[in-house]
C-alpha cells in the first residue's frame, strides 16, 4: 500500500454477509447484501475534474493528489492491499412497477474512509465508489461502463447540490478512461462510439430503499435485520438506546428519521426547481441524499408537469410538482417492506401520513423564506395567510413561461414603494424572466399586480426592509443553477476534448447565491436554439 494514500477500511464487506460467488457473471444473488467484484481496468487514467476540498476531508494530502497512485485509485487501476471492492445488492421499484434484483450494475465500491473525530467518540466513514467502473454481477445485459457526457452531468450536478446546500452524494473526480463504448443516446437507431469517463463519488451511504426490500421481497428475514441494524448503527447512531438493544421501537424510529429526511430533501429540490427524473425506489437514498443522476433537469420556466426523462414523457409519473407525493409513495414500499419486523400496520400508516403533515410544514417555510416573508409559527392565520399566497404565485408564474430562478432573484429587488398599478413598470421589472413577451398581456399583467398587492400587504406587516429582505431572499434563491443547456454547451465542448467550460462550472457553482460579475453570462434564461435540442430541454436516459 502506498504511504502516500489514505487508508480504506473494509466496514461493509465486515458487517454483511457477501456473495459467495466470486465469478463476474450476471445472476440472482441471494442471502447476500453485496459481490466482490474488481473495477475492469482502463487504458489510462486522465483527471479532468478533481474536488481537493472533499479529497482533503477523506484524508488526502497535496503529495498524493499528484501522484499517480491517486490517478490509478480513482480509475480501479490501483487495487491497494487489503481493499476488497464490491457491489451492492439490491431491488427496487421501477415507474411503480417491482423489478426484482437490480444492484449496482456499473457502480463499485472500493471501501470507506475513516473521517476526522471532530471531538466525538462516534467513528463516522465515507464511502468511496466508482461509478462507471465496468460489468458487476448486477449489470443485466449492460456492459458496465459511463459515457463522458453523463459523467460530466453527475459531477457538475452533485456539486451544485451541496453548494446549494441540498443533501447530496460528493463527486471526488472525474476521469477519462481512454475506453469506448457504443451509445444509441437519441434512441433513433443510430448508435455510435462515445468515449468513457469514471465518477469517483463518495457519501456515508450508499444504501437505498431498494437495499430493504429485496431482501424482504424473498422472506430472507435474516439479511433484512441486518441491513437495518446496520443502517441505525452506521447512519442513525443516536437511535440506539443505552441498553445497545435494537428493537421494533427503534425500527420504527429509523423509520421516522427516513420519513422526515426524505421530505427535507424534496422541499429542498423544489426550492431551487430540481427534477429527478427516475425516482424509482431504488434511487432514494436511506440517508435522505441526492443520489443517481440521471435524466436529471432543473426547471427553467415554472412548469409543476415537466419532466426532464424522455422515458416517462407520457405518464409523466416523475414530473416536477409531483415529486412530494412520489417521495410517499416510495416510503410506502420500504414501510412495506419492514413490516416483518414491525408486525402492526398502524404505527407505519401513521408515519406515512405524518409525510405529508411535515412536508407542508417544510414546504410552506421554504417557500416564506423564498418570499422573503417573516414567519411566526404562533400565529396560525399567518401561515393560512402565506399559503394561499405561494399557492397563487405559483399560478401566477404558470399563466406564462416565467424563468423561476430569475423571477425570485428579481422579486428580491422588488420596493415596496413600486407602482404596480402601472403596467410599463412591472414589465421593465420583470421582462428578463419572461421568455415570450407576446405572452405578456394586460390581463397577465393585472395578474401579476393582483398578486403582488396581497404580497406588499403581507410585508407591510413585518418590519425588516427591503434592503434587509433583499439579503435574505438572496440567500435561499440561487442566482447560478445548473441550467441544463450550459451543461450540455460543456458536454459538447469535452467531447471535442476541451474541458475548460466543465471547469468553468464547477468554480461557478461553488459561490451560487453571490453574483459573480465575471460569470454573468451564465445567469441567464434558455435561449430560443436549446428550447427543443436534446440534452438542454429534452434529456436522455442513455449512458
Amino acid at each position: 500500500m502506498s504511504s502516500l494514500l489514505p487508508t480504506l477500511h473494509p466496514v461493509f464487506v465486515s458487517q454483511l454477509p457477501a456473495d459467495p460467488e466470486l465469478s463476474n457473471t450476471c445472476r440472482s444473488v441471494e442471502h447476500a447484501a453485496y459481490s466482490y467484484v474488481p473495477p475492469t481496468p482502463t487504458k489510462f487514467s486522465k483527471i479532468i475534474c478533481c474536488n481537493n476540498e472533499l479529497a482533503y476531508t477523506l484524508g488526502f494530502s497535496n503529495a498524493a493528489l499528484q501522484s499517480t497512485e491517486f490517478s490509478e485509485l480513482i480509475s480501479g487501476n490501483n487495487l491497494l492491499s487489503k481493499m476488497q471492492p464490491y457491489a451492492m445488492n439490491y431491488g427496487g421499484h421501477q415507474f411503480g412497477q417491482w423489478a426484482g434484483q437490480l444492484g449496482d450494475g456499473r457502480a463499485i465500491n472500493l471501501g470507506q474512509y475513516l473521517l476526522p473525530s471532530n471531538g466525538t467518540e462516534t467513528k463516522e466513514y465515507a464511502t468511496l465508489q466508482l461509478k462507471g467502473a465496468g460489468q458487476t454481477p448486477y449489470s443485466r445485459r449492460a456492459d458496465g461502463m459511463a459515457v463522458l457526457r453523463s459523467s460530466i452531468r453527475e459531477y457538475l450536478c452533485s456539486e451544485a447540490m451541496y453548494h446549494l446546500g441540498i443533501p447530496t452524494t460528493r463527486a471526488l473526480s472525474l476521469t477519462l478512461t481512454g475506453e469506448e463504448v457504443v451509445r444509441d443516446k437519441l434512441y433513433d437507431g443510430r448508435a455510435a462510439y462515445e468515449p468513457c469517463a469514471i465518477v469517483a463519488r463518495v457519501s456515508p451511504s450508499f444504501l437505498r430503499f431498494g437495499s430493504i426490500q429485496l431482501p424482504s421481497s424473498r422472506g430472507d428475514l435474516g439479511l433484512l435485520k441486518q441491513t437495518i441494524e446496520y443502517s441505525i448503527t452506521h447512519d442513525y447512531p443516536a437511535l440506539i438506546p443505552e441498553s445497545g438493544v435494537i428493537d421494533k421501537s427503534v425500527y420504527l424510529q429509523w423509520f421516522t428519521e427516513v420519513c422526515e429526511r426524505t421530505a427535507h430533501l424534496i422541499v429542498e429540490w423544489m426550492r431551487v426547481g430540481f427534477v429527478h427524473g427516475v425516482l424509482n425506489t431504488d434511487n432514494m437514498s436511506l440517508i435522505g441524499e441526492t443520489i443517481d443522476f440521471g435524466p436529471y433537469g432543473w426547471i427553467d420556466n415554472f412548469d409543476l408537469n415537466w419532466t426532464p426523462n424522455t422515458s416517462d414523457a407520457a405518464e409523466k409519473r416523475y414530473r416536477f410538482g409531483q415529486q412530494a407525493y412520489i417521495g410517499q409513495w416510495n416510503l410506502f414500499q420500504l414501510g412495506n417492506a419492514i413490516y416483518p419486523l414491525i408486525e402492526e400496520a398502524e404505527p407505519l400508516q401513521a408515519l406515512l401520513n405524518d409525510y405529508n403533515h411535515v412536508y407542508q410544514k417544510k414546504w410552506l417555510t421554504m417557500m416564506q423564506a423564498k418570499l422573503g416573508l417573516e414567519a411566526k409559527r404562533e400565529d396560525s392565520t399567518m401561515d393560512e395567510t402565506d399559503l394561499l399566497l405561494c399557492k397563487e404565485l405559483e399560478k401566477v408564474m404558470s399563466l406564462v413561461n416565467t424563468d423561476m430562478t430569475l423571477f425570485y432573484r428579481h422579486l428580491a429587488t422588488f420596493s415596496q414603494q413600486t407602482n404596480i398599478t402601472d403596467h410599463t413598470v412591472l414589465l421593465s421589472h420583470f421582462t428578463t424572466c419572461f421568455y415570450q413577451l407576446e405572452e405578456i398581456t394586460p390581463e397577465y399583467l393585472e395578474q401579476l399586480a393582483k398578486w403582488l398587492g396581497k404580497y406588499k400587504t403581507r410585508l407591510s406587516k413585518q418590519k425588516n426592509t427591503d434592503e434587509q429582505r433583499k439579503d435574505a431572499m438572496n440567500k435561499v434563491n440561487p442566482c447560478y443553477i445548473l441550467r441544463n443547456f450550459q451543461v450540455q454547451e460543456a458536454i459538447e465542448l469535452a467531447e471535442q476534448g476541451d474541458y475548460s467550460r466543465v471547469l468553468t462550472l464547477a468554480e461557478l457553482l461553488k459561490t451560487p447565491y453571490q453574483e459573480q460579475q465575471q460569470y454573468q453570462q451564465f445567469s441567464v434564461k434558455r435561449p430560443n436554439w436549446a428550447t427543443n435540442k436534446f440534452g438542454c430541454s429534452a434529456l436522455s436516459c442513455s449512458s
